[in-house]
């Protein structure tokens, strides 16, 4: 009788509701997929993603009770650490061979799941990402955020070795997590446990074959600016537990150049996708964006506090 790896799916809630609705479809929609054990970890604060159990006897729901977070739970930091803390939970009862990451704003397709399998089987990694596309239609503004976190990612694509992956669309087999325990026993946190990795030899693979669609609820500039501000903060913290002290007056006295910097990449990398001109169109929103994170950034070098 022939055993088949087991995947488990770590779903972490950030919209809830219909998002995280849809996102289950989606797993129910996959083409010839592995054994799955599909974790959805969710606290007393998104408590209504209970409500689907009925409908997708088959996810484990998992229930976190009340989580209180270092920060207020209204802030974007304490939104962060919950989805951090959700995160972990669900890699802690992960039971699968190999073990994913997603959000229930980032919908896999179909093929998506089988595709996880083959990869990890035949390219023998521990740790493959995968592309992040966005969803259209999208207005200027949504757009802009995609392209600020997650541009790289967008098709189309080489596959390769990579310095990053996001944890929006990674997978790992389980010598890896196991190899990381210590990192993400209370919070999992992406840059932590992937320099560790890298540290220790490992190589990053990103897939162009491995896809997910961003779907993101329509923003506005007042909702993006603090979670830009508040997510470079926690980057820059952690980014500055990591180096020398030295070394962090460097990045603190360099900061002015990080927004142009950041701007000439993003358009190199969407002009190379083809979207220059949309990357123009959208540029006003992108130097807003840029400039929130890196002040955040900034703030997390000075302070190293998350």
């Amino acid at each position: 009788m022939t055993v088949h790896p087991t995947l488990s799916i770590v779903v972490t809630i950030v919209d809830g509701g219909s998002y995280l609705r849809d996102f289950l479809l989606s797993v129910a929609a996959f083409e010839d997929p592995p054994p799955l054990d599909i974790i959805v970890p969710y606290d007393a604060s998104v408590s209504d993603a209970a409500d689907y159990a009925a409908e997708f006897p088959d996810v484990n729901f998992l229930d976190l009770g009340i989580i209180t977070p270092a920060r207020p739970i209204t802030s974007e930091a304490g939104q962060h650490e919950l989805f951090d803390r959700r995160r972990a939970a669900g890699l802690a009862a992960a039971t699968g061979d190999v073990i994913a990451i997603l959000e229930d704003r980032g919908h896999p397709h179909p093929d998506w799941a089988r595709t996880v399998m083959r990869l990890h089987a035949e390219t023998g990694k521990n740790v493959i990402g995968g592309a992040i596309d966005c969803k259209e239609p999208v207005s200027l503004l949504n757009w802009a955020f995609y392209v600020t976190d997650f541009g790289r990612y967008g098709l189309p694509f080489d596959s390769g070795p990579a310095e990053w992956v996001s944890d929006v669309n990674v997978t790992y087999n389980r010598k890896a997590l196991e190899a990381t325990r210590h990192l993400w026993k209370e919070r999992f946190r992406e840059p932590v446990v992937h320099w560790f990795l890298i540290e220790q030899g490992e190589e990053l693979l990103l897939s162009n074959e491995l896809v997910v669609d961003h779907v993101r609820p329509p923003a506005t500039l007042g909702r993006l600016l603090p979670e830009r501000f508040h997510w470079g903060r926690l980057f820059g913290h952690i980014r500055a537990m990591h180096m020398s002290g030295p070394k962090r007056l460097v990045y603190i006295l360099s900061s002015p150049l990080i927004p142009p910097v950041l701007w000439v990449r993003h358009g190199l990398t969407q002009a190379g996708k083809g979207r220059l001109l949309r990357y123009l169109a959208a540029l006003p929103y992108i130097i807003i964006l840029t400039i929130a994170w890196t002040c955040g950034e900034v703030w997390g070098y000075i302070t190293r506090r998350p």
